[in-house]
């Protein structure tokens, strides 16, 4: 596809956008926009979610890797693909070959949740275990494709991936022309920055806000130097947009026109979560709920209309599991205690009779009998409560501690 830039001093034009547009016809699904009434009234402005999470494979990433795969010549699809990801990344380019009859190896860290390794094979690709974390793959796709020939497809360094990520930010403005404000999660930065390609130029007022989670910011400290700055040691539940440095491509693009990068936390990604699964009924993963992580955060800070990207939904089921669970303890609903009681018959009992006065739900109870710190006759007890909130929780301790236990935790 063609990069001019005759009109523009960007990369990625607004005519590369609709050229991938045109190229995606058939392909990528235009995705759902959901009204969420919930969000809506906690930022004073209709909000809308933008469900990429429903998207073919999962998330947003097959728009670029059908684009930037489609774009090779006809020797480069010889010689096949390969790629690195944890994910997302792998499943977009591993269907988009499939559709492109292209090969495609995909280079997958050894601890890669079980789920997302079985659909990258079942949509074509031959997977590679590498390394034990995504820094180490790249390198060990990078080698294999010095070696064989393979066209090496970078997740959102490339024009080719930011113009395909771009259509978006068209069908946003197809499905939502009212927008006001544009709220993306933000890794390396290709879907972010394609998003603005395509809305600043045909919408330059509409704000564009970026989101990363506080341990893996690399956005920040890198607009405040003006370059691409690496962070160590990047940590967060949120692998989709867990990227140590910008890509040097999109950044460019997010400095000049994306118009705020915000961070969000682990517990509000999670609160995050939680609200996209209970209340719009939407399985998002952990970087894709970061949009929705900034509204609940300061609700006010954004104009309405807005629209959140739910960039993608693959989430694998045991992180689901520990995520939810820690959502729920964030706000309060969820509650783990541990306490000491006399170990004879019946101490359980008049226990769990206490929390039932006070209307505490138990998930789990576990006992220690033989820790060195308790005496002959004691046992610990650690439960796991369900709770209302975190005036219950409080309600809880009160009452245990009244009922003359012992609360450890």
């Amino acid at each position: 596809m063609s990069y001019s830039t005759a009109d523009s001093f960007l990369p990625v034009t607004l005519d590369d956008v609709r050229g991938a547009q045109k190229m995606l016809s058939g392909v990528a699904r235009v995705t759902a926009m959901e009204g969420s009434r919930h969000l809506s009234q906690l930022v004073s402005a209709p909000v809308h979610l933008k469900c990429e999470n429903l998207q073919r494979t999962g998330s947003f990433k097959l728009r670029g890797a059908y684009v930037r795969i489609a774009g090779l010549l006809p020797e480069e699809r010889a010689a096949g693909v390969v790629a690195a990801s944890a994910g997302n990344h792998a499943q977009g380019v591993a269907l988009a070959s499939a559709l492109l009859g292209v090969h495609a190896t995909v280079f997958m860290p050894q601890g890669a949740p079980l789920p997302k390794i079985s659909a990258t094979r079942d949509y074509g690709a031959e997977v590679r275990l590498h390394g034990q974390v995504v820094d180490e793959t790249l390198a060990a796709a990078q080698e294999y494709a010095a070696k064989t020939g393979a066209v090496f497809i970078h997740p959102f360094d490339h024009p080719d991936i930011i113009a395909g990520q771009g259509t978006v930010g068209l069908e946003i403005l197809e499905q939502c022309p009212e927008v006001r404000t544009i709220v993306v999660g933000i890794g390396g930065g290709g879907l972010a920055a394609g998003i603005a390609v395509a809305v600043k130029a045909l919408r330059p007022e509409v704000r564009i806000v970026g989101v990363q989670a506080e341990g893996s910011a690399a956005y920040p400290p890198s607009l405040a130097a003006g370059r691409p700055v690496a962070i160590e040691n990047p940590a967060t539940m949120a692998d989709g947009i867990k990227v140590g440095r910008p890509g040097d491509v999109p950044f460019g693009i997010i400095g000049d026109l994306v118009d705020e990068v915000r961070t969000v936390s682990e517990d509000e990604l999670s609160a995050a979560l939680l609200l996209c699964l209970e209340r719009a009924k939407l399985v998002v993963e952990p970087a894709g709920a970061s949009p929705v992580a900034a509204l609940l955060s300061e609700p006010g800070a954004f104009p309405g209309p807005v629209v959140a990207v739910l960039s993608g939904g693959n989430v694998d089921p045991v992180l689901l599991q520990r995520v939810l669970r820690h959502g729920m303890a964030a706000q309060g609903r969820y509650l783990a205690v541990r306490l000491r009681l006399t170990d004879r018959p019946g101490a359980l009992a008049t226990l769990l009779g206490v929390l039932s006065v006070v209307d505490a739900n138990v998930l789990d109870v576990s006992h220690v009998r033989t820790d060195p710190r308790l005496g002959l006759a004691e046992a610990e007890v650690e439960l796991h409560l369900e709770t209302k909130g975190p005036a219950h929780c409080v309600e809880v301790g009160r009452a245990l501690r009244e009922a003359g236990y012992t609360v450890i935790a």
